[in-house]
């Protein structure tokens, strides 16, 4: 007989996307840590000013923490989707695109604004952005059928 702890993990495992695969799940995850992402960025500027390091702290606003954290709250949301629906082109398409625009931005302001320099707090976003792009476009016809 199932504990009730393990009653609870299986019906929150109900939840997870059921496609074949893990791309689905992974999206999920991602969704998931752009909420809290999201939340953090609403709640302090702390971790916002460790990500663009290269500017003085007193330039990173509380507008501009908001207006990214509505920026990651929409890729979240358009994440969230596709771990859902996965099967879906026009949605895979959307969230591949979320991923290409984190590169470009995280890119570009490690190397044309130089806003931000490498460490982990840049790290993170551009290592889920590229590994998300390549799982993506890998798996495009996998998940999408042509």
């Amino acid at each position: 007989m199932a504990t009730q702890a393990q009653a609870q993990m299986l019906m929150l495992l109900d939840y997870l996307p059921k496609t074949e695969g893990l791309l689905a799940k992974w999206q999920l995850i991602v969704a998931t840590m752009a909420v809290f992402n999201t939340i953090q960025n609403f709640a302090t500027l702390k971790l916002t000013r460790r990500l663009y390091a290269r500017v003085p702290s007193a330039s990173i606003t509380a507008l501009q923490a908001r207006t990214f954290a509505v920026w990651t709250l929409t890729s979240a949301v358009i994440r969230g989707y596709a771990a859902y629906n996965i099967n879906n082109k026009t949605i895979y398409d959307m969230a591949l695109l979320t991923y290409l625009i984190a590169f470009g931005h995280f890119t570009s302001e490690i190397c044309f604004f130089r806003t931000a320099k490498i460490n982990l707090p840049v790290l993170s976003p551009v290592i889920v952005s590229t590994a998300s792009l390549i799982w993506m476009l890998k798996q495009y016809d996998f998940y999408v059928a042509p």
